[in-house]
């Protein structure tokens, strides 16, 4: 009896260590914080001031997750992600967005198919990450756009193919969840969907990007800017972009066609098209040490006029972790125009951080990022 019990007791626990070998969860996270100056910030009197302020997620969002996955067989996972982001600075997390605003989604994963997911994700226009020089810090490629380039989707469906002779694919396609197909004033997103194909090769990479967002009032490409950004906000999204890998140094660029169809208002100074390019190098000069340097200009109708950005940094790895960065950078803008070094909605004054159209505004970041 005591032999039966102890072989039983033994494979219970051989089972139980074959599981824990097929499954995993991990906890992830990144915490970042800084000191930041700004210029060209309007007061409340009417006038422009500056600002000296600690600041989070500057150079990254900082963010906490956890990731899963289950051995099925047959080459089969299962895969689960949950990720939200907060602010370092007070311990808050995302207003109105629930605890896990950036990742909600499980799916199954195969080596040879891809990944097939369900859920909440950062919408598939956060493909400019790879490409852009700043990595989508809150001072680059999203910035000219008014955010354009960083959101999240829910009601999503997401495929990620495996890489075939140097490419891959990913899909999204995000429901409305209305009983009108692309949005009608029911729910709080409209139908949401894109397309990227990615090459690879040993000293170059390429991304094709088509997405686009619809307005959940109507569900158009544009709508009102009454209640909205209108092409910053619901539009269609062509890009191209490119990595090119020359030893110590990458040389990234991009291009940006952002178009809107079925607008309801085109009020002077607020664009129906943009037009927006960057490019950049960065140099590895020691494995801790890179140097950034980036340019970002975006070109829009019916009198929005155009803006560019010139930021210079940099970061010093204290170890595989931890890291200190540095960024400064200046936004010109033409004489109607008036973007912000920050990813700012429309309008003027201190409710948005935007300069008064024609003014410039100048920031420097220092800060410290540690990854878990």
């Amino acid at each position: 009896m005591l032999k039966k019990s102890m072989l039983a007791a033994a494979t219970l626990l051989s089972i139980s260590a074959v599981a824990q070998a097929q499954s995993s969860v991990t906890l992830y996270g990144r915490l970042d914080a800084g000191l930041e100056y700004m210029n060209g910030v309007p007061s409340g009197n009417g006038g422009m001031t500056h600002r000296f302020r600690a600041e989070s997620g500057d150079w990254g969002t900082s963010l906490w997750g956890m990731k899963g996955v289950e051995d099925l067989g047959g080459g089969n996972k299962a895969v689960f992600q949950l990720e939200g982001s907060f602010n370092t600075m007070n311990g808050s997390g995302p207003s109105n967005n629930g605890l896990f605003n950036r990742w909600a989604t499980v799916g199954i994963s195969n080596n040879q198919f891809g990944t097939f997911l369900m859920g909440r994700e950062l919408f598939i226009s956060n493909g400019v990450w790879d490409f852009d020089p700043f990595g989508q810090s809150n001072w680059s490629s999203a910035s000219l756009v008014r955010g354009r380039n960083w959101p999240q989707s829910s009601n999503n469906v997401s495929y990620q193919s495996p890489k075939v002779a140097g490419f891959d694919f990913y899909g999204q396609y995000a429901l409305s969840n209305a009983t009108n197909w692309n949005g009608n004033g029911t729910t709080a997103q409209g139908r949401e969907a894109g397309a990227q194909i990615t090459y690879t090769a040993p000293m170059f990479q390429i991304r094709g990007l088509y997405d686009e967002i619809r307005n959940p009032g109507n569900g158009s490409l544009g709508g009102s800017y009454l209640n909205s950004n209108g092409a910053y906000s619901y539009s269609r999204e062509y890009t191209a972009m490119f990595n090119l890998f020359l030893g110590q140094f990458k040389v990234q660029g991009g291009y940006q066609a952002i178009r809107t169809s079925g607008m309801l208002a085109t009020l002077p100074g607020l664009p129906t098209t943009l037009d927006h390019e960057w490019g950049g190098v960065t140099w590895q000069a020691t494995p801790a040490a890179a140097l950034i340097g980036a340019v970002y200009h975006v070109n829009g109708n019916n009198g929005a006029g155009n803006a560019t950005i010139y930021s210079v940094g940099g970061s010093y790895n204290l170890s595989k972790r931890t890291l200190v960065d540095l960024q400064v950078a200046t936004v010109q803008n033409s004489k109607t125009a008036n973007y912000g070094l920050n990813a700012n909605d429309v309008g003027v004054g201190p409710s948005t951080d935007n300069p008064f159209p024609g003014h410039s505004q100048t920031g420097v970041y220092a800060g410290i990022q540690h990854s878990f």
